[in-house]
This record gives structure tokens, C-alpha cells and sequence, in this order.
């Protein structure tokens, strides 16, 4: 049993090597966490040497492995903060980009602005035609690389309807306080 016992550290240091290749061969299945905790803690008690019992050595593996798996969640290897990540299509409603094809009901493509690693895209418009280097937005994803999109100037929101109610009725009661204003003078 001793001669188990001295191999410990040995054994984990290559069991955390292969999966740290294993990392490599296949990347994202996150063997690096576990693979960083088992080379750190093999190493560690491959230092202590006899000192090194499998409960110190399990504890090392524990302590790394929770150290590894925060800083592999701060440093974010694969994601860039989520920037790389594949969104699905619903996520890509209410993107902003410019039209750099006239888009109508049957062809056009916009680039969006946030729009990832291919921001380019297949765009269909609402109503009518959208001219080249107009700002858009996607009021329907569709599901596929072609959306459906609609010229930001066109589209208007609650309160830009009851914002232009407003300055409508202020014009409206600016020309008739004019008028009344002309007929009592004359």
C-alpha cells in the first residue's frame, strides 16, 4: 500500500497533464479546471514527498480546483466576456445596423452593429424600400441569417407618438392663438 501512496502525487500530476490535453483536443469541454487542480496539487505533493497524505492531496485539489475555476471564470479564455458567444435568433430583435444593400421586400443586407463574428446579414423590409446607409433596426429575427428589418426613423414607439401628439397640438394651438391674434388686431 505504501508504494501507492508514494505514486499519488505522481499520479496526479499525469492524470491533470492528460486532461489538460484533452483540453486541447477537444476545447470548451472544460478539463482545464480540473486538470490545473490536479497538475498543481501533483506537483505540491510531489515537494512534501512522505508529507504528502491523500487527504492533504484531495484538499489541494479541492482548494486548486475552486482557485482554478474562479479565475477561469474571470479571465473568460473562450468567450471574451461573452463577445464570441453564438446568440439564437430572438436575440437578434431590436439590433441597430446600417443597410449596405438597399433592402427591399424581396432583397437587400444590413450589417449590425453588434452583430458578432459575421455581422452581415439578409434583410427583407416591412413596407417598401430601405436606400444604402440607412439605420435600421430588426423588428423580426426570422430564425435564419435573413431579418426582417424597418428604418429607425419609421419606427415609432408610445412615446414618440404621444411626444409628436404633443408638438402637434402645441403647433395647433400656436397658429390659432395667431389667428386670434391677427383678427383682433384688424
Amino acid at each position: 500500500m505504501a508504494p501507492l501512496l508514494d505514486s499519488l502525487p505522481l499520479l496526479l500530476l499525469v492524470a491533470g497533464i492528460g486532461l489538460a490535453i484533452a483540453e486541447a483536443l477537444i476545447p470548451g469541454a472544460h478539463f482545464v479546471v480540473l486538470g490545473v487542480a490536479l497538475v498543481l496539487a501533483g506537483l505540491v505533493g510531489l515537494l512534501l514527498g512522505p508529507a504528502a497524505s491523500p487527504l492533504l492531496l484531495a484538499a489541494l485539489v479541492l482548494g486548486f480546483g475552486a482557485a482554478s475555476l474562479y479565475a477561469y471564470r474571470e479571465l473568460d479564455l473562450y468567450g471574451g466576456k461573452g463577445v464570441a458567444r453564438t446568440r439564437d435568433s430572438d436575440s437578434l430583435k431590436g439590433q441597430t445596423g446600417r443597410v449596405t444593400e438597399r433592402v427591399t421586400t424581396q432583397d437587400g443586407q444590413i450589417k449590425l452593429h453588434e452583430g458578432g463574428f459575421n455581422p452581415y446579414y439578409a434583410a427583407r423590409s416591412i413596407h417598401g424600400e430601405i436606400p444604402e446607409g440607412t439605420e435600421v433596426m430588426v423588428v423580426d429575427p426570422g430564425g435564419g441569417n435573413v431579418v426582417k428589418v424597418e428604418a429607425l426613423e419609421a419606427i415609432e414607439d408610445p412615446i414618440d407618438r404621444e411626444l409628436r401628439d404633443g408638438r402637434e397640438s402645441s403647433s395647433r394651438d400656436d397658429s390659432q392663438r395667431e389667428r386670434d391674434r391677427e383678427t383682433e388686431e384688424t
